[in-house]
């Protein structure tokens, strides 16, 4: 089983086409727009711009099950993003990450990882063949070295 297998929807409502993203790295984190970590959008979107392209790219989840801190309807969370911060990369619908409604994508970052997301801003890094690498800390900054070393590698 690979990340592509799960089916999971956009933000806007449709299916996220996962073949888009073949052979691509991917980052995968889990968003929220009234967290102290919510500025992290501006170098995630700053790492899409770099990097992303026919290599990479970076996918958020948006996800209240921490602090209550994603309580927007998906027009107020795209919004958001891109009022705020010029977000252009792919939002995914919002999700659970962690409980019994743990979505099967994130129960299977955190069986593969054998880790559990924290807190908002989880990372997850996926490599161009579908397979998951690692798992950040949601206090680990986007362009922290160890991740733009695994980006360029």
């Amino acid at each position: 089983m690979k990340v592509k297998d799960f089916k999971i929807n956009k933000l806007n409502g449709e299916a996220l086409n996962w073949s888009e993203f073949e052979g691509k790295k991917l980052l995968l984190v889990n968003v929220a727009s009234e967290c102290g970590l919510t500025p992290q959008y501006e170098q995630l979107q700053h790492l899409q711009e770099t990097y992303g392209g026919d290599k990479f790219a970076v996918i958020g989840f948006p996800c209240n099950d921490f602090g209550a801190q994603e309580p927007g309807t998906a027009n107020e969370i795209q919004a958001f993003c891109q009022t705020n911060y010029g977000v252009n990369f792919t939002i995914a619908e919002k999700i659970h990450t962690v409980g019994s409604e743990i979505h099967p994508l994130y129960a299977y970052l955190t069986e593969q990882t054998k880790s559990e997301v924290q807190w908002n801003f989880q990372k997850f890094l996926v490599n161009e063949n579908g397979e998951v690498n690692a798992s950040v800390s949601p206090q680990t900054l986007p362009i922290d070295e160890s991740i733009i070393s695994w980006i360029k590698k």
